[in-house]
């Protein structure tokens, strides 16, 4: 099954003093799950995770994306991305929370690794349903 993955979960992944660190690795090694991250979504976890936890850990974190899949936007997609922050500006939702919305679209799945309940349960996939939402 398919999961789009949030930077809530990657960080918390990473920074083992995280209060969400167990059950968000849990939720990403569970082996039923077939990971993609948005680019952005690396970019920001990148940028959290040096600043936050220095250089060493942010190349640990590097390294292992190796073993999940990367997803960078589309042409297509920026125009959706741009539609979303737009259409949810009182959230506000951001770009990089669009673009999880938007790949998850673009691979047909609905399933959302977040922390970020609040943006993520205010949207809607392209077919109009809420996400899922991992962790429950």
């Amino acid at each position: 099954m398919i999961a789009v993955v949030d930077s809530g979960p990657l960080y918390a992944a990473v920074d083992a003093s995280d209060e969400d660190h167990a059950r968000c690795v849990e939720i990403l090694e569970r082996p039923d799950l077939e990971l993609v991250v948005p680019a952005l979504v690396v970019a920001e976890v990148t940028y959290l995770v040096g600043r936050r936890l220095g250089a060493e850990v942010e190349a640990a974190f590097l390294r292992g994306l190796r073993v999940v899949e990367i997803e960078v936007p589309l042409p297509e997609d920026w125009a959706r991305i741009a539609d979303l922050v737009a259409t949810y500006a009182d959230v506000p939702l951001g770009g990089t929370d669009a673009s999880v919305a938007v790949l998850a679209d673009r691979l047909g799945t609905d399933l959302i690794v977040t922390l970020d309940r609040r943006h993520f349960g205010a949207l809607r996939t392209a077919a109009g349903r809420p996400y899922r939402i991992l962790p429950e």
